[in-house]
């Protein structure tokens, strides 16, 4: 293998249409490590206009915002987890560390039997994530 450590992502699709994956999770962590929803965006590699739609995205899909921002000024700006943010950021690490406690031994059969001489291509592997 590469030398990368096996990983196990969560995605949930709602009913609704709300996909609530790793993506909107790492963003949600974030925002509540660096109090930035720009310097969140920046750490996940991804474009600031991307990390503001997907954090707007974040507060419309449940019933209750998830972020919230101050504007600039004296104090300067920033964002935060709203209390359900926070609950909603608890709610996905815990339902990600039962699914690897449940899913240890079958990952690690998945991991005895991968061809370690084998190497996906980065496109073949991206969309093959996306299943």
């Amino acid at each position: 293998m590469s030398g990368k450590a096996t990983r196990l992502t969560l995605r949930i699709d709602l009913a609704n249409g709300v996909r609530l994956g790793p993506g909107k999770v790492g963003l949600l962590s974030g925002i509540a490590e660096h109090g930035s929803i720009r310097a969140a965006g920046v750490a996940m590699g991804m474009s600031y206009r991307r990390a503001w739609l997907l954090a707007d995205e974040i507060n419309r899909m449940f019933r209750e915002p998830s972020i919230f921002t101050r504007h600039g000024g004296k104090s300067g700006g920033g964002a935060g987890l709203t209390p359900f943010g926070e609950a909603l950021l608890a709610r996905c690490r815990q339902m990600e560390a039962e699914a690897r406690r449940v899913l240890s031994e079958d990952i690690h059969w998945l991991e005895s039997m991968a061809d370690t001489g084998f190497v996906a291509q980065r496109a073949t592997a991206k969309a093959a994530d996306e299943d």
